[in-house]
């Protein structure tokens, strides 16, 4: 009896853990959904756009070994980003990225140069980790209405917003620690 009643006492408090988290984890990822603009199809047209044009930019024999692109999808707009040996390279990339449904716009940010290093592709990621939370942290601003892509330093900031969120979150960006340069790739509303 003793027994029964020291594992109850032990596991009630983890069950409110648990619970507790799994209620504050559904509310971030919820208020992730409440606060997009994005349609669920157009979320799901930009998911599938962003995934076959990583693959067939990845795939391609003439780009293979010689460049280092990664392509990013908000609201049917593709942005480019990385390095490729040749201005012909990356034009070849854009052309790729071109014939793929649903795509209404492209921005080529691709750099004729050689690929970036990992440490850089690490720093690059937690600068995007220190934007996303500074934007968060940016009172008045609907951050989530924001996809942040970082490379080299340069942070993209892409989303369907009004001009007044976009300097909101343009400033926010700006002010994080080794942030080179950011670029607005925005539609406005």
């Amino acid at each position: 009896m003793k027994k029964l009643l020291l594992i109850s006492i032990l596991i009630l408090p983890l069950y409110g853990c648990i619970a507790t988290t799994a209620l504050v984890v559904g509310a971030t990822a919820g208020g992730a959904i409440v606060y997009d603009k994005r349609s669920f199809k157009t979320m799901q047209e930009d998911k599938h756009a962003s995934r076959l044009a990583n693959y067939w930019v990845s795939n391609d024999k003439k780009l293979k070994g010689r460049s280092h692109i990664s392509v990013s999808v908000f609201d049917n707009v593709a942005l480019l980003v990385g390095q490729a040996q040749t201005a012909e390279l990356k034009e070849r990339a854009e052309k790729i990225v071109k014939h793929i449904k649903n795509i209404k716009r492209i921005y080529n940010a691709i750099a004729v140069a050689g690929s970036t290093t990992e440490l850089q592709r690490a720093s690059d990621t937690w600068i995007t980790s220190k934007v996303r939370t500074s934007l968060l942290a940016k009172r008045g601003l609907k951050s989530n209405d924001i996809k942040v892509v970082t490379e080299a330093g340069v942070v993209y900031l892409m989303g369907n917003i009004s001009r007044d969120q976009a300097d909101l979150a343009t400033d926010a960006a700006r002010h994080v620690s080794g942030v080179v340069k950011v670029v607005k790739v925005f539609e406005y509303t």
